[in-house]
C-alpha cells in the first residue's frame, strides 16, 4: 500500500507573470497570457495541495521578474541545506537573491549557501532517498553537480539533456516515491549514456511516451500515493494506477506558454532529520 507523506512546498504568485521573452523553445511573447486565467489555475494548485494535507507557503513576487512564479528554480533544500540558484539567463538572475533572502528571513534551515556555478536548483535537481539527479546540457554547468554533491553530501548523477524542449530535467523526469527511489522519466530527452544509466539504476521506471512527455506530463509533484500532473497527460493516469498512485490532474496551460506546469510552480522544503 502506497501512504502520501505530508510535504512543505514553497509558491510565488503569478502576479507579474507573462511571457516578456523567450529563452526555451515554448516561449513566444506573441502569444499573450491571460493573467486573470494564470491566477486562477496557480490557485487551484496552490489549494489542491493543501486539500492534500501539505503545507504551502507563500514567497512575495517582485515586479520585472516574470518568471519568479516559477519557484523550483529557486533554490535547491535538502535535510534542511539550502543551496541557491545560479540562473543562466540574465533575464531571471534577480530571482535568485529574493529566494535567498526567503530562507535567510525564516528559521529550521541548516545552512544557506549563495553557489558559485550555474544551477537552476530545482528545474536540474531530483532527489531521491539514494541520490540526486542532476540534469545539464542548457542551463545548469556540470560544475554545480559536484558543488551540489559536496554541499548536500549526496551522490549526484549527471545526465544529459539532448533535446532542447526538455531543457530542465524536471521537463522530462519526476520523482514518484523519493523513499523507495521510484521515477518516471521520458527516454528521448536524454543522451544514449543517460538512457543507460537511468535504466541501470531504475529498471522498474515508469517511461513515458512522446505525447505524454509534450504535455508536461513529467513536470509533476509527488507525496509518494498522490501525482499531481497536467490533466493533458491522459497516458500517464493508468500506468501510474497501476502502480497504485493517485494521478490529480490540473489545468495549468497558461503556465505552458512558458515552459512550465506543476513541478515548475512547487519548490519542495525539505526539512533537516529530526535531532
Amino acid at each position: 500500500m502506497r501512504t502520501a507523506t505530508p510535504r512543505r512546498y514553497l509558491m510565488c504568485p503569478p502576479a507579474h507573470f507573462r511571457v516578456a521573452y523567450s529563452i526555451n523553445p515554448w516561449m513566444d511573447p506573441d502569444k499573450p497570457v491571460d493573467p486573470a486565467l494564470a491566477l486562477f489555475q496557480w490557485e487551484d494548485l496552490r489549494d489542491r495541495y493543501r486539500s492534500l494535507g501539505h503545507t504551502v507557503e507563500i514567497l512575495d513576487p517582485v515586479a520585472g521578474l516574470p518568471d519568479m512564479v516559477f519557484a523550483a528554480n529557486g533554490a535547491t533544500v535538502v535535510d534542511g541545506r539550502v543551496l541557491g540558484a545560479r540562473f543562466a539567463n540574465p533575464e531571471r538572475a534577480d530571482e535568485a537573491p529574493a529566494h535567498l533572502a526567503w530562507f535567510r528571513s525564516h528559521d529550521g534551515f541548516v545552512e544557506v549557501r549563495e553557489p558559485e556555478h550555474v544551477n537552476e536548483a530545482e528545474g536540474d535537481f531530483a532527489v531521491t532517498s539514494s541520490w540526486m539527479l542532476a540534469g545539464q546540457g542548457f542551463r545548469s554547468s556540470p560544475l554545480a553537480h559536484d558543488e551540489a554533491q559536496e554541499f548536500f553530501g549526496r551522490p549526484v548523477i549527471s545526465l544529459e539533456l539532448t533535446d532542447p524542449r526538455y531543457y530542465h530535467l524536471d521537463t522530462a523526469l519526476a520523482v514518484l516515491d523519493d523513499a523507495a527511489d521510484e521515477i518516471m522519466y521520458y527516454p528521448g530527452a536524454f543522451s544514449p549514456g543517460s538512457r543507460a544509466v537511468l535504466a541501470r539504476l531504475f529498471p522498474d521506471a515508469l517511461l513515458a511516451t512522446a505525447e505524454d512527455a509534450v504535455v508536461f506530463g513529467l513536470n509533476a509533484v509527488s507525496d509518494g500515493l498522490n501525482v499531481v500532473l497536467p490533466r493533458e497527460a491522459a497516458g500517464l493516469f493508468d500506468p501510474l494506477k497501476d502502480r497504485g498512485y493517485v494521478p490529480v490532474g490540473v489545468d495549468l496551460a497558461e503556465f505552458h506558454k512558458a515552459g512550465g506546469s506543476v513541478k515548475c510552480c512547487t519548490m519542495e522544503v525539505r526539512p533537516a532529520p529530526p535531532g
